[in-house]
Parts: C-alpha cells; structure tokens; sequence
C-alpha cells in the first residue's frame, strides 16, 4: 500500500524575520464590521497596514478563504497567505476546531511549497496543538496509480503539487515540554487519519480482503501489535457464517483480521470492530450503475479500527486494545448467497438474509461475536452502515447508538476531538420488525428509522459478562466517510478518515477515568 507523506511538526517563538519559510500564514476573522486581522507576530506597523487593507483585497475572512499574497519585508517568508477563521467576536478566543479548521485549510491549499509558518492566535499549548493537527491533516494527498505520461505517452512534465512537508507553528509556549508531547501526539494522530484516508482511496482492483489483510500487516510493522489473519478455510473451520455468505459471490474470498495491542501495564480491554467490506455491488440484490460508484468506501470502519490501534501503540497508551476487521468483498455470482438463504452466524445464531444489500451487519454480527467472547470492558464497532444516517444527519455528521455509558462517552469525546458525532435512540418498538419466521433474526426490519434498525440488529449479537451485557456502541459513519463534494478545512475529497480522531480520544479519556 502506498503510505502518505508524513510531515515534520515544529514550534517556534522566534522573531519571524529569523525563520525562512515559503508562506507566512496569519489568520483573518470575519468581524460584524468586515474582516479583522487577528493576532500575530507581525510587526505593528506591517499588522496596521495589512489590516488597513483587507477589505480592498476582497479579503473576507470566511472561513476556507485562503489568499496568497506578495511577502511583507519584515518576515523571512517568500509569500504571505491571508487564511478564514469565520465569524470572531472580540475577547474571545478561538475555539480549537477553528484553529484546526483554518490551519488545514491553508496548508492544503498550499501544495507544492516546502516549509509553511503559521502564525494563527495559538498562544498556549491547547491552541498550538490544534494548529499543528489541522495542519498535519491538511498536508495529505492520494497521488493514485497514474502513470506520469502524457497523451503521446511519453513522460510528462511532473507538477510540484505535493503537500507541505515542513510545517512550523510560531507559538510563545514552543519551548513548553507538554507542547512537545502534543505536537508527538498531533504526528502520530495525522499519520494514522492519513492512512486510513489511503486505504479508502485505494481502488477495489487493488484493495480487496487478502490484500487488506496484508496492508495491516504491513502498516503494523515496527509496533509492539499482534495480526492474525483468518482466511476463508479458518473462516468456514470456526463458523463465521456471517463474513462467509457476504462473501461466497466474489472469486476473492474473505478474511477476518485481528490486531491486538496488549501491553504488560494495560489498565483496560477495549475492543474495536470495524466493518470491512472492500467493494459492495449489493449482491444479488444489485445496487444500481450510479449507487456502486463510491463503493470502494465501504470498509471505512475497518481501516478505522486498524489504525486507532496503531495509533494507540505508538503512542503507548495503557490500554489492551483489539481491532477487529471483518473483511470480504459483496459481489453477485452463481456462489452468492440469496434473498432468504439462512445463515448461520459466530456463536451459533441464525439470521434470514432478505436483502443481500444489508451486508454490513452480517459481518459486523460475526465480529461482534468474536470480540465479546474476550469480555472487553467495552466494544465499539464502526461502519459505513446505512443510508438511512444519510437521510437523518447529512454527509458531515455521524450517528452514535448504544448504551448511554458508552454512546456518551463516544459523543464527548467526539466533541473533543472535533468531529461531529449525534447520539440517536434505540426505540423498542423497531426490534419485532427483525423477527423472522425461519431463523432468529432477519437482516432488515422497518425502513423508517434504518439507522436505528441497524443498530438494534447490531445489539443482538453483543455478549455479556457474568449475565451482564457488554457495554456497547454502534458509529455510523456512512455519509461522513467519503466526501464527494469539495475538500473544505483539512478535510479532502474522497477518504475523509472520519472516527479515528474520536476513537483516540475515547482510548484517552476511558485511562483518565481509570487512573
């Protein structure tokens, strides 16, 4: 698998004209008056001038706005960039989401230059930290498996259109040696949202369930983490009905993947399990032309839980943490399971599979299974799962369902982290819709509600723990996790990684609690 570039993450406190860049970034407000220049290191006189001067420029402050301008003279950079932060009030600080926001906005618009500074109002370690997370967020690109030639096949010339390798946040707390531990922290975070941006990306001729399985391998290599791969004949051995029937159409058979980090001091179990389902055609109950052309997205959630745990290793958190990647590709072909086979699922419950097209549950369902028979202290599994969440949160907003604990604590931690989870209901009222007359349990149930169908099917195969359920929650990621329209703050089109940075920041704050 191609690996994302990585870039280098730098705090500084010098006088700007002693540190040479290519772009000088210095953030703009939109005020109630007209756009405000906020705080930052210029010099007064060159601050005063540049203010004056905004709106002549067209400069609005909104946020995504990012203008390049000619360099002042008393800075060390080539250029100076004007990047939004959106509505400001005076007084008040900038919420770190903002910061992150403006920072990947400008760093993402400024592909092909070496070494940015950004001077946005980052005066304490909390603020700095944001910056460099947005920044590092923002320098990703997917370069794809083009082949360099031009139209009469000979090499064309290359574009310099790389991300911004060097990326310098002028902050007064940069000798702070908590800020050096964040910036650490803000690397590894980026890295691993990258990767899982890439792993979207890939196309499904390359990315499929023996190959992913060999890219967690390959991803893990160096960290203290364990990857066991299960391939069809281990699949079939252990009863994983579920991951097989999703996958008895595609000539590339599934694989349920494990990778554990379990280190000596772990203070807490908890288990990730991620939906992996590298192309989903719909099975026999085909999708139409238009519906499969994002389809290389659906095993966001796997790569998701892959890479939380990676980062988490890397970051040596006291936590014993297990991903869980149930991989298989969803094609439709003389093998493929029909509209109202039964099959039966990890653990021994059956479930009558009315529609091929809700697949993403049957193998989630063998997952589920697996990870409670290790009786985590809790299980969080994450999925680009229905439409439905489409329908009832949009495209940027993901659904969190489950127990209150959990569905909670996911929620703010979500908060903290910057990404827009909302928690939605399990009412009762949707489970008899599941009842089948021939197996336990159907695989679709009332259309109305399908997000929170989808999640009550989920529950059923949670275990528990001395008579006590697991503490559970279901992330559906569906709309989130593929941006189709315009890349917007560090966000870009395609991959978007949407659920590591909240799933970190759950590992996190479960140790806060448990210390």
């Amino acid at each position: 698998m191609m690996k994302p570039s990585e870039p280098t993450l730098t705090a500084v406190a010098k006088d700007l004209k002693r540190i040479p860049s290519d772009a000088l970034v210095i953030g703009v407000g939109k005020g109630q008056d007209g756009p405000v220049l906020l705080d930052s290191p210029l010099p007064a006189k060159a601050a005063r001038a540049l203010g004056d001067s905004l709106q002549v420029l067209g400069v609005t402050g909104a946020a995504d706005d990012v203008r390049r301008l000619a360099a002042l003279p008393d800075t060390g950079s080539e250029s100076l960039v004007l990047v939004g932060v959106g509505p400001v009030t005076p007084g008040n600080a900038l919420p770190a989401e903002t910061l992150r926001r403006a920072a990947g906005a400008a760093v993402r618009q400024l592909k092909g230059l070496e070494t940015v500074v950004l001077a946005l109002p980052a005066p304490g370690i909390a603020e700095a930290t944001a910056v460099a997370e947005g920044a590092a967020l923002g320098a990703y690109a997917y370069d794809g498996y083009r082949s360099g030639l031009g139209a009469d096949g000979r090499p064309a010339p290359r574009k310099d259109d790389g991300p911004v390798r060097t990326i310098l946040v002028h902050t007064d707390a940069a000798q702070n040696a908590a800020l050096t531990a964040g910036l650490a922290r803000a690397a590894v975070l980026a890295k691993n949202v990258n990767a899982t941006r890439t792993l979207v990306n890939q196309p499904p001729s390359h990315l499929y369930p023996e190959s992913f399985a060999q890219a967690a391998r390959d991803l893990s290599k160096g960290l203290p983490v364990k990857v066991t791969v299960m391939d069809e004949k281990k699949l079939e051995r252990d009863g994983y009905g579920g991951i097989l029937g999703v996958g008895k159409g595609s000539s590339r058979p599934p694989r349920l993947v494990k990778v554990e980090y379990a280190p000596a001091r772990s203070k807490v179990h908890l288990a990730l399990v991620g939906k992996g389902i590298t192309f989903d055609s719909g099975g026999l109950s085909l999708k139409p032309a238009a519906g499969m052309q994002t389809m290389k997205l659906d095993m966001a959630g796997a790569a998701v839980v892959l890479n939380t745990v990676l980062a988490v290793a890397e970051l040596g958190l006291a936590a014993k943490v297990t991903a869980w990647l149930c991989l298989a590709e969803n094609m439709p072909s003389g093998t493929a399971q029909r509209p109202e086979d039964v099959l039966t699922t990890y653990g021994g419950r059956t479930v009558e599979v009315l529609n091929t097209d809700a697949e993403g549950r049957l193998v989630l369902a063998d997952g589920l299974a697996a990870a409670s028979e290790e009786n985590p202290d809790a299980i969080i599994d994450i999925a680009t799962l229905t439409g439905a969440q489409m329908i009832a949160l949009g495209n940027r907003t993901s659904g969190v369902m489950g127990d209150d604990g959990v569905r909670d604590a996911v929620k703010a931690a979500a908060d903290r982290a910057g990404e827009s989870f909302w928690p939605m209901p399990l009412p009762e009222e949707l489970r008899p819709s599941l009842d089948s007359q021939v197996a336990d349990i159907a695989n679709i149930g009332e259309r109305f509600g399908g997000m929170m169908t989808a999640a009550v099917f989920l529950r059923e195969f949670v275990g528990s723990t001395d008579g006590e359920k697991i503490p559970w929650a279901h992330l559906d990621i569906a709309g989130p996790a593929f941006n189709e329209g315009s890349a917007y703050g560090y966000t870009p089109k395609a991959g978007t990684g949407v659920g590591l940075r909240t799933l970190l920041a759950y590992v996190e704050d479960v140790l806060e609690r448990a210390s």
